[in-house]
């Protein structure tokens, strides 16, 4: 239950963006309701939806993925760094 929740904490779900979205697009193609009708409005909004909030993970884990790998790269420097001071206080 604890990594569930700290997990819904940090970055939502897919379930949760598409959601998200699908509230916002509802709410500005109100107007649209009455000329396409609810189910296909409502079906409209769910595609659009999930492209939408898999685009934006994509894009979201790539931004974290390149963080990870630039911490990897300074801590890797950084230790490269110290073993050279070591070596060249041993001389």
């Amino acid at each position: 239950m604890s990594q569930q929740e700290t997990a819904t904490g940090t970055t939502p779900t897919k379930k949760q963006v598409r959601k998200e979205l699908a509230e916002k697009l509802t709410g500005a193609l109100a107007g649209y309701k009455q000329e396409l009708g609810e189910e296909k409005l409502a079906t409209h909004v769910k595609k659009v939806s999930k492209l939408i909030s898999r685009d934006l993970l994509k894009i979201s884990k790539k931004k974290e993925r390149t963080k990870k790998n630039a911490a990897k790269k300074t801590r890797t420097k950084a230790k490269a760094e110290k073993n050279a001071k070591v070596k060249a206080e041993k001389k």
